[in-house]
């Protein structure tokens, strides 16, 4: 069973980070500086659990552009298992709640791409690296 809780302690955004950390850094090669930046406080974190296990990750926030969806990431163990799709139903809906109308938005890493266009995303523009990895931009379509 998957569920989703929107990080409002200290201790929980410890286990976010930590995923964060292994996913990102360890198993992708994300340099930690470029991993963690001065959004961390004015983001809100979401931190998923399998079966009551720490499983998986996301975060969002308000940009001049709208709102951007960032640092989804599901530990190795818990992948193919709808911890994704529930952290992101769940992220949407938040976002949704507090700012109907905005254009919510990501980054996505190729080899996710098709994972956000079962969510109703569609790549915008060309694709771009970030921190060595290929991404294109998607937009949620209303």
């Amino acid at each position: 069973m998957v569920s989703v809780q929107k990080t409002d302690n200290e201790q929980a955004l410890e286990t976010v980070f930590q995923i964060r950390q292994k996913v990102f850094v360890e198993e992708q090669n994300v340099p930690h500086e470029e991993e963690y930046d001065e959004f961390e406080n004015i983001a809100a974190h979401y931190l998923a659990s399998y079966n009551g296990e720490p499983a998986g990750v996301a975060r969002w926030r308000e940009t001049d552009k709208g709102v951007k969806l960032e640092r989804f990431a599901v530990l190795e163990n818990f992948r193919n298992k709808a911890v994704g799709s529930h952290i992101l139903k769940r992220v949407l809906q938040d976002v949704k709640e507090a700012h109907p109308g905005k254009t919510v938005y990501l980054h996505a890493q190729f080899r996710a791409i098709p994972f956000y266009e079962r969510h109703g995303f569609q790549k915008v523009g060309d694709q771009f690296t970030e921190c060595e990895i290929e991404h294109f931009k998607m937009v949620l379509q209303a």
